[in-house]
């Protein structure tokens, strides 16, 4: 006799107790990447090509120099290239910076700002929305150690204790950083106004009590001046025989004439040229130079 088991139709299906799921492998997913990071990749990868080159020149005329001088090529340095082209290539140009030169490309050509924002196109910087990040956060930190001085004074105030005037921030010899040479530290370009407000916000840190407690901040922005009265020594002057002070100077040089000019106090206003008047030189031109 045959049993046929029949299933009852209502019959509810067991629950599924373990779930397998295939997930891809990371480095098989497709990575997105921004079309604001593609094009700054491709303008780096040219900017890169383009320091490359610049920087093979640069060995290559390097190494040339070096042989047409007579000096070993791997010892060249800077100092020994710019004496070479002021020999090579003598200039009377009175601004050194007309003056013939050979640099490393990363000296001739301007820095460029590294990335700002990641694949998904997500800046780092906080300010970035700003348009010029570096310069307001560099504004930012004025004011955070402004800040920080104002508080100090009045805990010293509080104390009833004096900032130390032997401590004080000394700038003389010293200029804020020009809007160019700020730009370049930046490396961005940077509006009047904007560099108004900079200099304003530092000549209100500078002049702070507290101020040398901000010293290795404030210096990086300072630009020493050349102090002629302090690196030339003004030789005292002499008396003469009549009681005239006068003062000479040996070994005056113009191009390749050689002279020694005695001044003296009080003048007559006339000049004199080995026993004569300005005569002496026939040209005009000479006359004016003297």
């Amino acid at each position: 006799m045959l049993l046929e088991t029949v299933k009852d139709p209502l019959a509810v299906a067991p629950y599924a107790t373990q779930v397998t799921v295939q997930a891809t492998p990371a480095a098989v997913q497709k990575q997105k990447v921004s079309k604001a990071m593609k094009a700054y990749l491709e303008r780096a990868n040219e900017h890169d090509e383009f320091m490359k080159t610049q920087d093979l020149e640069f060995q290559i005329g390097k190494r040339h120099l070096a042989n047409m001088m007579g000096a070993d090529a791997e010892t060249f340095t800077q100092e020994d290239i710019d004496e070479a082209i002021a020999y090579l290539f003598p200039s009377g140009l009175f601004d050194k910076r007309a003056r013939p030169a050979m640099r490393s490309p990363e000296e001739v050509f301007p820095a460029r700002k590294a990335a700002e924002f990641d694949e998904t196109g997500r800046p780092f910087h906080s300010m970035f929305y700003t348009g010029k990040p570096n310069f307001f956060q560099l504004l930012h930190d004025i004011v955070e150690e402004t800040n920080k001085l104002y508080d100090l004074e009045e805990r010293m105030l509080r104390r009833g204790n004096k900032p130390d005037e032997n401590q004080k921030l000394e700038t003389t010899g010293f200029q804020i950083l020009p809007k160019d040479q700020l730009e370049r530290v930046l490396v961005e370009h940077i509006a009047d106004l904007e560099y108004q407000n900079f200099t304003n916000a530092m000549d209100r840190l500078i002049s702070l009590p507290y101020s040398y407690k901000s010293k290795a901040f404030i210096e990086r922005y300072l630009k020493p001046l050349i102090d002629q009265s302090k690196q030339l020594e003004v030789p005292k002057p002499k008396i003469d025989d009549q009681g005239r002070q006068y003062i000479t100077t040996y070994e005056c040089l113009r191009k390749t004439a050689r002279a020694d000019v005695t001044v003296r106090l009080p003048g007559t206003g006339k000049i004199t040229i080995n026993g004569q008047d300005i005569s002496y030189f026939s040209s005009e031109e000479c006359r004016e130079q003297l």
